[in-house]
């Protein structure tokens, strides 16, 4: 109960004595907000299957840049723009549903993965694991630059196509008729998804950020109803679980990056039932209340 009982050391101390725990809140923070501008029409347009494809999907790139000895960043989107192209490919070129299509690239790249970690020069050539489960507190600030740099493209990518993604999530229809380009910009989002999977890769790891790019735009949706409003409050509550995972990491000496992940779905749940609660108390407050006849005595009630 320290949190509570001495909350300047528990809350406080680590941010303020430790430079690279300012420097993993710094780079959390801009991960949640990254995740968060491109999570919130990943999840109001059901595509999560698809980030999860996608944050696997980077792996082989990630791997043979890293045997390579070249940028893992660069392999990773090399990897990433295959795996969008592949997905459009097959879904122009064959009557199979979307999720059909990512799936069988889904495993194509994860096994693909697996066979260059597991070979011999592989394991010569140094750990792999931080780059699937992160390293948030061995950020360098070339890594918070790159992190900047995602999150400027991302909210400007966002900004520019909003109007195109808000009518394409709820009819594509309407928004070709409109001239809104869905071809266009469904590519973008795909390319922002893509952006954002692979600069978080460095801080939550390649294998967690997808519990930031669903839990918190996801809690988010029960909360507002506008998707400005959902971007906000899922920022918030994406930093908030940032915060608390980093600290728990730093008091429990446990990995920093599953515990922000792990912290963010926590926070879901958390949400999931509060407002649970409350439609249930609002609904019982305004249910019609049954108002029983006159009787005379003696006569039994229903």
């Amino acid at each position: 109960m320290t949190w509570l009982t001495d909350p300047w050391t528990w809350w406080f101390e680590p941010f303020v004595d430790n430079g690279f725990m300012r420097d993993a809140l710094l780079a959390g923070v801009l991960t949640v907000i990254t995740t968060s501008m491109v999570g919130t029409w990943v999840v109001l347009r059901g595509m999560s299957f698809l980030g999860d494809a996608l944050a696997h999907g980077v792996l082989p790139g990630i791997a043979i840049a890293f045997i390579a000895g070249q940028s893992t960043t660069l392999g990773a989107l090399i990897a990433a723009g295959a795996m969008v192209g592949g997905i459009s490919l097959i879904r122009s070129h064959s009557p199979l549903p979307d999720d059909a299509s990512i799936g069988v690239l889904f495993v194509g790249f994860l096994a693909l993965a697996v066979v260059i970690m597991s070979t011999q020069r592989a394991s010569y050539t140094g750990d792999l694991n931080r780059f699937l489960f992160g390293s948030v507190a061995g950020v360098t600030n070339d890594d918070i630059t790159r992190q900047a740099i995602a999150a400027a493209v991302t909210v400007g990518g966002v900004i520019v196509f909003y109007r195109a993604f808000l009518v394409m999530t709820f009819d594509e229809t309407l928004a070709r008729l409109l001239g809104l380009r869905p071809r266009l910009a469904n590519a973008a989002l795909l390319a922002l998804v893509a952006i954002a999977i692979v600069s978080s890769f460095e801080s939550v790891g390649n294998l967690l950020v997808f519990a930031f790019l669903v839990a918190p735009p996801a809690a988010a949706s029960l909360i507002g109803r506008r998707v400005p409003i959902i971007m906000v409050i899922s920022v918030a509550l994406g930093s908030l679980a940032a915060v608390i995972g980093l600290l728990v990491s730093w008091h429990h000496r446990t990995a920093a990056g599953a515990t922000m992940a792990l912290t963010s779905v926590i926070v879901f749940f958390i949400v999931l039932a509060a407002t649970s609660v409350v439609r249930a108390a609002q609904s019982h407050r305004h249910a019609p209340h049954r108002v029983s006849a006159p009787t005379r005595p003696g006569t039994p009630i229903p």
